[in-house]
């Protein structure tokens, strides 16, 4: 039985968005390290040394149909600099969530996340025909929560004590989504934001 959805590879004009693999794993190594990521507690970002065990186990994940892994090639570098995901995802209703993202800290707040969103979003909408995108993130993540309203996403409510935490502490998880009505007015953004005209 074929599996939904099935891995691809997409580029724009500042990355490229491939299925990962752990010929990635020293570029993440490396991408991790940029600004001890790992440090912030409330997100999930592995170490350094721990880059091989999270591909492996992103890819099992991919393996039980819940996941579908990518990693992020900066195109001017030709480097892996983060990963992102199809997740959560449920086959019968055409909906996915893109979560479990991160990028080096050199190009955060930069175009390549506004980019990979666009890129991730019309694969979804145009491709799965997807009926809906979700985006999770941890409720005191302001950095995180910006960014995905900056995007369009809308605000769905919060899922309190959602999840345990690495430190212990109780994660209260906020939920946006993006739903297909919507998704012509978030790309004519999306597209705007990154300059350059629609459909390019």
């Amino acid at each position: 039985m074929t599996k939904w959805p099935e891995p691809f590879s997409i580029e724009g004009k500042y990355i490229s968005v491939i299925p990962l693999s752990l010929d990635h794993q020293f570029d993440l190594e490396e991408a991790t390290a940029d600004g001890d990521l790992h440090r912030l507690w409330y997100t999930s970002i592995p170490k350094p040394d721990g880059i091989k065990d999270e591909i492996e186990h992103r890819l099992q994940l991919q393996e039980s149909g819940s996941m579908l892994p990518f990693s992020i090639i900066e195109k001017s570098s030709m480097k892996v600099v983060g990963m992102t995901t199809y997740m959560n995802i449920d086959a019968t209703n055409h909906r996915v969530e893109i979560g479990s993202t991160w990028y080096r800290k050199s190009v955060q707040r930069s175009s390549l996340n506004t980019e990979c969103k666009l890129l991730l979003l019309r694969h979804a909408f145009v491709e799965l025909d997807c009926i809906a995108v979700e985006f999770r993130t941890h409720f005191i993540n302001q950095q995180s929560r910006k960014a995905i309203e900056r995007i369009g996403a809308k605000f769905d409510g919060t899922l309190r004590s959602h999840m345990k935490m690495a430190n212990g502490t109780m994660r209260d998880t906020a939920v946006y989504s993006i739903i297909a009505s919507e998704w012509p007015t978030v790309e004519a953004n999306l597209t705007w934001m990154l300059g350059k005209p629609r459909g390019t």
